[in-house]
């Protein structure tokens, strides 16, 4: 999922660049550029200090550029931008220190000098094997073959027999690593469109599906690539069927393979910090406390780290999975109201990185924080997070815009709404058929509002009570466990039931988890 918003992707690139990129910019252009060109250094000032991307007052500020010219204009700068970049970052990642090698090697080549070139490329080949970077070492193989074809340069015959072994063995190493990321792919993509498996001829459809694509002999593979793809290919999976504790197991396998090959960790920080994403959401799906707490203190300290504070890219991201982590463990300890003193500072976060935060993020941290107005008896503030996944298109995470309607529907019970309840379960309903995502839970929650509002408050008590003792009998199925995971609806009846705040009920189980 792209970021949630469409642009000019001039204006976009301009707005992610920092102080010292932007000064290294007009430096590289001075160098490199001639009275003339300078007019882009004109452009490059009107649009930075844009808030929003606006094409006719950009022209108001440019006298000396006509519209015809500032399409071409808009180009020429966007290229020169990223070669000022590509200039100040090209150390900054394996991968691009790699195609400075590669391109070194091509100007040698170019110039004759097949001897040099070759001794750049074993240096290539060396890195990327180090890194496990085979898209690399193929480019690497298939230029040091054809030097070796077209010149003489060493004893052919041994090349030969070296460079068609390597091949045939990378070759073979990139089928397998295809094979597993394009399988991780699809179930992630399966999980973003439609949630978990709801009945269990969704699960056997997700089950053949997934072993019809998994490589065999895939337990005896490995190399890095081979098994993170693995791992999270079996995470996905596990996920989607709601085996929270398959699920754990395979994003500890995850993480645990960055503890084995440690130099990985700034090679694929993202793939390091989704893993660590990953691990704390099964943490939390078990309800294994103590250990959340301990993995987000690791993860907090990895977040001030250089490896990912050095990219923007990768300083956002572990910004969402840690901002996810804290307030899923403000949501099982039941500390509601010192997880809204972190919410100012969240929206600022959210507000500043809104160009590059997708959709999908956006969605889930609104729906915690409306869970943590919820939990602190806010309803009115949880109505308003609530309807900003509500109103959002229905085009991905079918399952949390159900989860938020009915969340919705009982904050207005709260309230004493009664006079829309009976509009609102209607509606609830009406779209959960129409998403076929119609649960028992959900089933039994919105027949008891519908009837709960006109029911004598000294039998509401009981009602209360009875529908406690049968939600509970769901507690342990596989297709209502994540229903209970978004919707603590048993902490919300038993406040019920024992007259006490919600908040007070989650902080009660919390504290006798950790006692055990």
């Amino acid at each position: 999922m792209m970021p949630n918003q469409s642009g000019d992707i001039l204006f976009q690139l301009i707005r992610s660049m920092e102080k010292s990129e932007k000064r290294n910019f007009k430096l590289y252009i001075q160098r490199n550029s001639t009275n003339k060109e300078l007019k882009i250094i004109q452009l490059f000032d009107a649009i930075d200090k844009l808030s929003d991307y606006d094409e006719g007052a950009l022209l108001k500020k440019l006298n000396s550029i006509e519209k015809p010219q500032l399409s071409n204009l808009k180009t020429h700068l966007y290229k020169q931008i990223l070669a000022s970049l590509r200039i100040i970052k090209s150390s900054d990642g394996i991968e691009l220190m790699l195609n400075e090698q590669l391109d070194y090697a091509r100007i040698l080549y170019n110039k004759g000098l097949y001897h040099q070139a070759l001794k750049i490329l074993e240096k290539v080949k060396e890195l990327s094997i180090d890194s496990h970077q085979l898209s690399f070492l193929s480019q690497a193989l298939s230029f040091e073959k054809k030097i070796e074809s077209l010149y003489i340069t060493r004893s052919i015959q041994n090349r030969a027999e070296t460079l068609t072994s390597e091949s045939l063995h990378l070759h073979q190493q990139r089928i397998e690593i295809t094979a597993f990321s394009n399988l991780a792919l699809q179930m992630y993509s399966w999980y973003v469109k439609n949630g978990h498996a709801r009945n269990i001829e969704e699960e056997t459809e997700v089950k053949n599906f997934f072993f019809s694509l998994l490589p065999k002999d895939f337990d005896k593979k490995n190399g890095f690539y081979e098994r993170l793809y693995m791992y999270q290919a079996f995470c996905w999976y596990a996920y989607i069927r709601q085996d929270f504790l398959m699920y754990y197991r395979y994003t500890q396998k995850w993480v645990d393979l960055f503890g084995e090959y440690q130099n990985m960790v700034a090679v694929e920080t993202m793939h390091f910090i989704k893993g660590m994403h990953n691990l704390m959401n099964a943490l939390f799906d078990v309800r294994h406390y103590e250990k959340l707490s301990q993995t987000l203190l690791v993860f907090e300290a990895h977040f001030e780290s250089r490896v990912i504070q050095q990219h923007q890219n990768t300083t956002i991201q572990a910004f969402i999975y840690l901002t996810n982590a804290r307030l899923n463990k403000h949501i099982i300890s039941g500390d509601f109201k010192r997880a809204q003193s972190y919410l100012p500072e969240i929206e600022n976060k959210l507000t500043e990185y809104k160009l590059y935060i997708d959709v999908h993020r956006v969605l889930v941290i609104n729906y915690k924080i409306a869970m943590i107005y919820f939990g602190s008896a806010d309803y009115n503030t949880c109505i308003d997070y609530l309807h900003k996944i509500i109103h959002h298109p229905v085009d991905l995470r079918e399952d949390l815009q159900c989860y938020a309607r009915l969340l919705h529907l009982i904050a207005h019970y709260e309230l004493g709404n009664y006079d829309i309840i009976d509009y609102l379960t209607k509606s609830v309903y009406r779209f959960m058929a129409k998403m076929k995502r119609y649960s028992i839970i959900e089933e039994e929650m919105i027949k008891f509002l519908r009837k709960s509002f006109h029911t004598d408050k000294k039998e509401l008590k009981m009602q209360f009570k009875t529908l406690l003792e049968k939600l509970r009998r769901f507690e342990r199925q596989q297709f209502e466990t994540r229903t209970f995971a978004y919707l603590d609806i048993i902490s919300w009846l038993e406040s019920k039931v024992d007259q006490k705040p919600m908040e007070l009920i989650i902080k009660q189980k919390y504290l006798a988890s950790k006692r055990q």
